[in-house]
């Protein structure tokens, strides 16, 4: 039986605090199954947003005539726009392997492992110890029960970032963020896309103005169907046929494609955690300390394992932590202060904080301000007619929450993180100088009403 210092179950941020445990000395075990560099790299965030950014230039091309520019005919090859994300992305995967393949230290194991005994990990007929272990196992798609649905041959979104052909007609079971961006990409391309979702709106988790206005613009692109939930799947002649039912009405859809946007679940029922004693909860996330130490001393885990926060930024902010509470004596706690996401769908969303309705289940005193893109110069140069940014503060200004709907919220929402990251107030953005007519304005005007109305 091999011995190692350190064994890091899964490739992704993981990868991270292997390569810097072996530099620090540490002998070190990767184990990955799949293909190196985690979800994010093969079959999330990255993927998707090469595939996204087509989306984007082709919803460009369309406005065009806003502005005065007329496109005659432009056409869409599909089919080369995968093969476009799936060659850059299997290269860089491909290069990682190549990378660690080369190396002692850390040691790939290119397997699947569970666990025999506290720190012990079997891979078919190999088993390894180490005194410490990280992992990073991550999470895979959640597929929901409904009636006919094993059977039909529905893809997830593993599937539907490597499909060559490009789908006529698209149901979407989900309306979170997977649902968005992927209907944006598919939508924008051409694909007639149908979103099935049990809540009363889309991104039912993002503030519910955001929620609100965004289920009300993508409605007017695709069918989004709130309130129903799927209640029998069926495939006949190349075509899946979806009933879904609320208490008024009942919902019958055809499509050559289906895709479950359900939400995820860990993966660490395939690791037989219980041979080692680490406790997850109710729905299978590892439990971990503020130092992301288990309940059995030496054993960690990171990012989507965990499930705080499911974001890659998340994991990579994990990881330096987890290699300093891993190499030292003194741990130190994951501040996890303004940890940002954001959506890359037809409006863009992103925030930072707490959202309204969290203020409000709390009890939290607050004020809010929304300003619109339209009331910017930039915001009219770009036609951005229905974004806006949602400052909700505390009565001596601290920016509780901030949530921005419209183009380039990804970016917008950075000048944010980064005042509540150095506990400032709403008065830094509002007194800051910004480029006029960039459209950060937009963040300062917010800013600026945010603040007179804490003054008052």
């Amino acid at each position: 039986m091999q011995k190692f210092d350190l064994a890091v179950i899964g490739s992704g941020s993981g990868l991270d605090v292997a390569f810097a445990a072996a530099q620090h000395g540490m002998k070190v075990a990767i184990i990955e199954k799949d293909r190196m560099g985690g979800t994010c790299l093969n079959r999330g965030c990255i993927p998707s947003k090469l595939l996204i950014y087509c989306a984007d230039v082709v919803e460009t091309i369309r406005k065009a005539g806003i502005f005065g520019i007329d496109v005659e005919k432009f056409s869409v090859d599909f089919d080369a726009i995968v093969r476009r994300a799936t060659r850059i992305v299997d290269h860089e995967s491909d290069s990682i392997r190549n990378a660690y393949t080369e190396t002692d230290n850390p040691l790939l194991f290119a397997k699947e492992c569970r666990f025999t005994g506290e720190k012990q990990l079997a891979m078919e007929n190999e088993t390894i110890s180490a005194d410490k272990i990280l992992i990073a196992s991550g999470t895979r798609p959640a597929i929901p029960k409904i009636q006919g649905l094993e059977e039909s041959g529905y893809i997830t979104s593993d599937q539907a970032l490597r499909l060559s052909k490009q789908p006529q007609r698209l149901t979407i079971i989900g309306g979170g963020y997977i649902a968005a961006e992927l209907g944006h990409f598919f939508g924008a391309l051409g694909t007639k896309v149908d979103i099935i979702e049990t809540g009363s709106t889309m991104l039912k988790y993002e503030d519910r103005d955001i929620a609100e206005k965004f289920t009300e613009l993508f409605s007017q692109k695709y069918g989004v169907h709130a309130g129903y939930r799927v209640e029998y799947v069926a495939k006949a002649n190349g075509l899946f046929h979806i009933v879904a039912g609320k208490p008024e009405s009942t919902l019958e859809l055809d499509s050559d494609q289906l895709l479950i946007a359900a939400g995820r679940v860990p993966n660490s029922d395939t690791l037989d955690l219980e041979n080692s004693g680490v406790k997850t909860d109710a729905s299978g996330f590892i439990l971990v300390d503020e130092y992301l130490e288990t309940n059995i001393k030496g054993i960690f885990a990171l990012g989507d394992a965990v499930g705080r926060y499911q974001f890659k930024h998340s994991a990579n902010l994990e990881a330096q932590y987890a290699f300093h509470n891993i190499t030292h004596p003194t741990k130190i706690p994951v501040d996890y202060t303004a940890m940002p996401h954001a959506i890359f769908s037809s409006p863009q969303v992103a925030g930072v904080g707490a959202t309204e309705q969290e203020l409000e289940s709390k009890g939290v005193q607050y004020k809010k301000t929304i300003y619109r893109y339209a009331d910017t110069a930039m915001g009219q140069s770009i036609e951005d007619r229905d974004g806006f940014v949602k400052f909700l503060v505390s009565d001596e200004g601290s920016i509780l929450g901030c949530h921005v709907l419209g183009s380039q919220a990804s970016i917008l929402i950075h000048e944010v993180l980064v005042v509540m990251k150095m506990a400032g107030t709403i008065r830094n953005i509002a007194n800051a100088v910004h480029i006029h007519p960039a459209l950060s304005e937009v963040v300062a005007r917010g800013a600026y009403a945010a603040s007179q109305v804490v003054e008052k």
